[in-house]
């Protein structure tokens, strides 16, 4: 897909889907802004990629952060017309009895209000421009219950309303909002989750994760008039079909 001129901005961009998905971008001819907390790593790939990039440190859990990074793109580029809300956390890992309140919040601010933050600073400048796109990283957690993730489940399962609240609202405006359910990706996540000893994501051997640069692929073709039939939806990477579509083996 060739997306010249297009401007994508990417949370959680230092490694993992996000690092692929803002390489797989740039590849397309987009020019992308990363966004992430440490802010050493994406400066890194961000010059690695070239002057069609740019690193904004950014901490998804504050809205004004979120609001900031979006007013920096519009001033380097003059647009946006693609957000990317990858940005999220594993842990806490553990039973829901058990849980720490305060990381079990931390662990929302991050995996469903930072989509909030990223939507409502990135809705607006969009309709104004008459249109846009926005994705959603979530998960087959957002639609069943797995044993130790209590935080994340119940926070992408919030985001993937989100994503259908954004289409209801955003369709008619121009806007095009979906989510992507990319499966077991091999990034640093499933060493946590690996680590922990809980359900059965954990005992997965490392073969049985898909490597980061599938879902970025996908990101990239979830951009074009071809994904339009899961606008409100999640599209899902175990689908055979899918993978099919995109040439992934």
């Amino acid at each position: 897909m060739d997306l010249s001129d297009k401007v994508v901005m990417i949370t959680g961009a230092s490694r993992g889907i996000g690092e692929a998905a803002a390489r797989a971008f740039a590849a397309a001819g987009a020019r992308v802004a990363l966004l992430a907390r440490t802010e050493e790593r994406i400066a890194d790939i961000a010059g690695e990629i070239g002057e069609t990039a740019i690193a904004i440190p950014c901490d998804v859990a504050r809205f004004h952060e979120v609001a900031r990074a979006v007013d920096a793109v519009l001033q380097t580029w003059g647009r946006l017309d693609v957000l990317v809300n990858n940005a999220g956390v594993i842990d806490p890992i553990g039973a829901l009895a058990d849980a720490d309140p305060d990381a079990w919040s931390h662990a929302a601010d991050i995996n469903l209000k930072g989509v909030f933050h990223g939507m409502r600073a990135a809705m607006p400048v969009m309709i104004e421009a008459g249109g846009g796109t926005i994705i959603n990283v979530s998960s087959g957690a957002a639609h069943n219950p797995v044993e130790g993730w209590s935080a994340y489940c119940a926070a992408k399962a919030g985001a993937f309303m989100l994503t259908r609240m954004g289409d209801k609202e955003g369709r008619d405006k121009g806007l095009r909002v979906l989510g992507l359910s990319p499966g077991t990706v091999a990034t640093d996540m499933q060493r946590d989750i690996k680590a922990s000893g809980i359900n059965p994501v954990s005992r997965l051997d490392w073969s049985d994760h898909v490597p980061p640069d599938w879902p970025a692929r996908a990101l990239v073709w979830m951009c074009g008039p071809e994904a339009d039939d899961f606008l409100g939806q999640d599209v899902s990477l175990r689908d055979e079909g899918i993978r099919a579509t995109l040439g992934l083996a």
